[in-house]
């Protein structure tokens, strides 16, 4: 997209450039979109620290789904809280909106971290994408093996012919990483899920000297910071789960950082026995085919898991993340919140701060 600066004479400047872009639902449905992941993040912050991530979390999706019932769209759930029978609202194939609108797919976490809320611990978010209808991959509930980088990396790969590969030592990719960021391999933050099957994992990337730094839950939002200069995350390596996948993906397509991925089932990620794992394919099998998934095998990119043209990501603090600060409540229901807002045709990423007061003349706006 070419991009022009502007002057004292009047030429187009870089806003109005890149607004120029934007597709018709980033026009319409940019900031909506933050309203949904808002609502959310206030619902859920009412249970930070309480210890109850269902309560939580069941406060998140009714919340978003109110908010996301007034929009004028015709809305499906792709990516959502399970399977109907699982989930009573923002299930998968759920419909949305009024109708009356465009027809759009959703990609929506209502709360990522219900444990990290529960226990008011750092990286919790309720998350959203949206895209045109086919936009966003239908991804099952199973694992997703992952490599995610920033756009550093991708620039250099392209100028160098050095390609990242998902299925080589952590060694050469961190490589590659380090050369892109004109660092050592010893100065990179590599964020990775704390399971025991990545306990060979991590050996490998402390064994080259790399810096890993463990997460208990939540790899979503680590592999959006991926993506964006000054998180202090680099990469994001190991197995996680395959929605959160598509969502960081849609995240990425706005950056133009990289994801490569591959589904896994969660028996064998966790090196089941050969019985447990073909019991778990057997019962998965009729869903992935359902969902169009033949090749467990089949290595997937960015635009695999979001091929959508016009995309819009949101997300906000419930508690403290590698992006911005959480929900702070003040006297009189006011609250603080913190967000980021991207679309993907335009390129635009707002970092948004909103404070909301019910009654100014008894709460006063203030920044600190």
């Amino acid at each position: 997209m070419p991009i022009t600066t502007g002057d004292a004479n009047g030429s187009v400047g870089v806003p109005e450039t890149m607004i120029a872009h934007m597709g018709e639902l980033e026009k319409d449905l940019f900031l909506k979109l933050l309203k949904v992941t808002e609502a959310g993040a206030v619902a859920a912050a009412r249970w930070i620290g309480l210890g109850d991530r269902r309560a939580a979390d069941d406060a998140a999706v009714e919340a978003m789904r109110r908010v996301l019932a007034r929009f004028d769209i015709d809305g499906e759930i792709v990516i959502g809280e399970g399977e109907r029978d699982e989930a009573p609202m923002l299930y998968i194939g759920e419909k949305v909106g009024t109708g009356k609108g465009p027809k759009v797919d959703i990609a929506v976490d209502p709360l990522e971290g219900t444990n990290l809320a529960a226990e008011n611990q750092f990286g919790a978010v309720a998350v959203m994408a949206m895209s045109e209808a086919g936009g966003l991959r239908y991804a099952p509930d199973i694992y997703l093996d992952k490599l995610i980088v920033g756009p550093e990396v991708v620039r250099y790969e392209k100028t160098s012919g050095k390609w990242l590969d998902i299925d080589a030592p952590p060694e050469y990719n961190l490589g590659i990483v380090a050369e892109a960021l004109h660092r050592n391999v010893e100065d990179l933050i590599v964020v990775v899920l704390d399971r025991p099957r990545h306990k060979e994992l991590i050996k490998e990337l402390r064994d080259v000297g790399a810096k890993v730094r463990l997460v208990t839950d939540g790899d979503l939002m680590p592999g959006v910071a991926a993506g964006i200069r000054g998180t202090n995350v680099h990469v994001g390596m190991g197995i996680g789960a395959a929605p959160e996948g598509v969502l960081t993906a849609a995240a990425l397509r706005t950056t133009g950082g990289k994801i490569i991925g591959r589904f896994i089932l969660p028996a064998k990620a966790n090196r089941k026995s050969e019985e447990e794992i073909k019991k778990e394919s057997d019962e998965f099998a009729p869903r992935l085919l359902d969902m169009g998934i033949t090749d467990l095998d089949k290595i997937l990119y960015t635009e695999d898991l979001a091929p959508g043209k016009d995309i819009i990501f949101s997300a906000t603090g419930v508690t403290e993340s590698d992006l911005f600060h959480g929900v702070n409540f003040f006297e009189n229901d006011g609250a603080r919140l913190r967000s980021v807002v991207m679309g993907s045709g335009s390129g635009i990423v707002r970092l948004i701060d909103s404070i909301y007061v019910i009654d100014k003349e008894v709460t006063p706006i203030r920044l600190r």
